[in-house]
């Protein structure tokens, strides 16, 4: 149509770069500051509230004139970075001063019928099921620090003797460099899930199926 004036969209990398500096301005206003009272001085005035959107682009396209928009961002970058690089250690896990060995029975009660694809009853509420008897545990797992050279050596030591057949997973440490060195997986327990799961509060831990149980070995750590 002709007279109206036109308007071009950002492109992908443009909104999402604008996305990520307006929830980074967006931390930065929620930061709390420390108030004062100043008292009162001279005639005071009805504040008219700004245009929310309007204000913080004002603020937005102030903070990327001085730098420090990309200070916000690189900042941001590097905390994430990090995070992934060397996640927090899982809490309540420390190493093994009385190595002892329990068991884990992942047998569960069903909550609810499970059906198939035509809607026949395959199991009902309240059945008892093992997955172990379905599924066997191909490769032990051990839990271990990372951070702690002798459990990463006596962890290598443990991969060898299995012959590979063991999945390494820590509970503290950089997992990637780890996997770099190693030339292998290395997985890292995400929120403690498996160690709370199985009970295990001791690394290095080892855990492997025995009939249709999991044994559980707090190992001590040796030389």
């Amino acid at each position: 149509m002709s007279g109206l004036p036109a308007y071009s969209l950002p492109c992908q990398s443009e909104r999402a770069t604008l996305v990520s500096a307006l929830l980074l301005l967006l931390s930065w206003l929620a930061t709390p500051a420390l108030a004062q009272d100043l008292g009162t001085n001279g005639p005071t005035y009805a504040i008219a509230e700004p245009h929310l959107l309007r204000d913080l682009q004002h603020r937005l396209q102030a903070k990327q004139a001085s730098g420090e928009l990309d200070t916000l961002m690189a900042r941001s970058r590097e905390r994430a970075i990090a995070s992934v690089r060397d996640p927090q250690p899982i809490e309540g896990v420390a190493a093994t001063r009385t190595p002892r060995t329990f068991y884990y029975d992942p047998t569960f009660t069903l909550d609810r019928n499970v059906l198939d694809a035509q809607g026949q009853l395959l199991f009902a509420a309240g059945t008892r099921l093992n997955p172990l008897d379905v599924v066997s545990l191909s490769s032990h797992l051990l839990f271990f620090d990372g951070r702690d050279s002798r459990q990463r050596d006596q962890a290598r030591r443990l991969i060898a003797h299995y012959e590979g057949r063991v999945k390494p997973i820590l509970v503290a440490g950089a997992y990637l460099d780890l996997m770099q060195a190693w030339r292998r997986p290395v997985y890292f327990d995400q929120h403690g899930r498996l160690t709370r799961q199985f009970g295990v509060t001791q690394v290095p831990a080892l855990v492997s199926q025995d009939g249709a149980r999991l044994r559980i070995d707090e190992l001590e750590t040796t030389q």
